[in-house]
């Protein structure tokens, strides 16, 4: 590792709040939280994967035999363990707590998030005088804000899907016809085609009535003229996500009695709340912004989640743009601003754009029209 290596300053700046706060190690599986810190990629499985940091050793990796030689070249720790599958894995996790020692006196250590139960198991049984709490402890404040290379790919990938969006408008009464699940193939192609690697979450296309539910996917209806679709997709560029949603309708009928007014509402709440950001308000005040929009206009009762999440190597991440929340941003923080108003049995309106705090408000990371027309 080298000092300009934004692996190694992640690694330092974790090992700093290591020394500043509570906890004598932090332990990792595959996950986002070890993809942010070694710049290394791996699905969890059945073999002990598994990443040590503490305050003051260099970090160590304890890895399949299998795994042992990729992990070398590719993740950012030079301290690479191994074993094999005529080993016991708890043995080779035991003399590595040895080494660290983290089997003297009653450490504390922060384990991953999403780390599977039988690992745990293990950590506990190698090390029965040790407390444990949750990795995001320590890596959450790391990870809210963004460096410029996480913004420059999250940037990329918003361009991928407002391509998409231009795409889908150019289509306009072609989709008339089409079920949701072929529209939503469609959409996979092009966020590929315009740069985009896989989906950053399951393709949202909510036609008509479908539209009125939040996280539908997307099914067998068919699209109609004159339907509100509320269509939320995103893709990754190297790991970090796009997440944007327009509500668009297509064809020569006009969309249903009321659409116009909700839509509007909707619109002018996503701008109010866009513009309430800027270092040191509060998450709540943003959420209040577009909230108050909604609520005056009649719809509260129909606005029925959080106006936003922040997203990097998770889709969903802190901070989360929720009521009364007392966070405050912070400049390099990303995250989506997404109020909708949701009439059961009729359709939905959604509209959202993820932001990047800047010292003094925030950037848009998308950029396409927010209105509902298409050609």
């Amino acid at each position: 590792m080298t000092d300009d290596d934004p692996y190694a300053r992640r690694l330092d700046a974790l090992r700093d709040r290591l020394r500043e706060g509570d906890a004598d190690a932090v332990v990792l599986f595959p996950s986002t939280n070890l993809r942010y810190l070694t710049g290394y990629s791996e699905h969890p499985g059945e073999r002990h994967f598994l990443l040590f940091v503490t305050a003051d050793a260099d970090p160590v990796f304890l890895v399949p035999e299998l795994s042992g030689e990729q992990v070398r070249a590719e993740a950012a720790v030079d301290d690479v363990r191994t074993w094999g599958d005529d080993e016991d894995p708890v043995a080779a996790v035991e003399a590595v707590v040895d080494d660290l020692g983290l089997a003297d006196g009653s450490p504390h250590v922060l384990v991953d998030d999403t780390m599977h139960a039988r690992f745990t198991h293990d950590l506990r049984a190698v090390l029965p005088d040790a407390t444990f709490s949750l990795a995001s402890e320590a890596l959450a404040p790391l990870r809210v804000r963004k460096d410029d290379a996480e913004i420059a790919a999250l940037r990329h990938a918003g361009e991928a899907a407002d391509a998409v969006v231009r795409d889908l408008r150019e289509w306009g009464g072609e989709v008339v016809g089409m079920t949701e699940t072929d529209l939503a193939r469609h959409i996979e192609d092009r966020l590929e085609a315009h740069g985009g690697t896989g989906v950053s979450f399951d393709t949202i296309v909510g036609s008509g009535p479908n539209g009125a539910m939040p996280h539908h996917t997307h099914g067998d209806r068919t699209i109609e003229a004159g339907d509100p679709v509320v269509l939320d997709f995103g893709t990754r560029v190297d790991d970090y996500p796009s997440d944007q949603t327009r509500t668009l309708v297509f064809g020569d009928e006009s969309p249903p009695e009321g659409f116009r007014e909700v839509h509007r509402t909707v619109r002018e709440a996503q701008e109010a709340a866009v513009d309430a950001v800027e270092p040191g308000v509060t998450v709540g005040d943003v959420d209040a912004a577009a909230r108050d929009v909604i609520t005056e206009s009649g719809y509260g009762e129909e606005f029925i989640h959080r106006t936003g999440h922040g997203v990097g190597l998770d889709v969903h991440e802190e901070p989360y743009i929720v009521a009364d929340g007392d966070r405050e941003l912070e400049a390099g923080m990303v995250f989506s601003v997404e109020p909708g108003v949701y009439l059961p049995d009729e359709f939905g309106v959604r509209i959202e754009d993820l932001v990047v705090v800047t010292d003094d408000g925030c950037v848009r990371l998308n950029r396409t029209d927010r209105g509902w027309q298409t050609n």
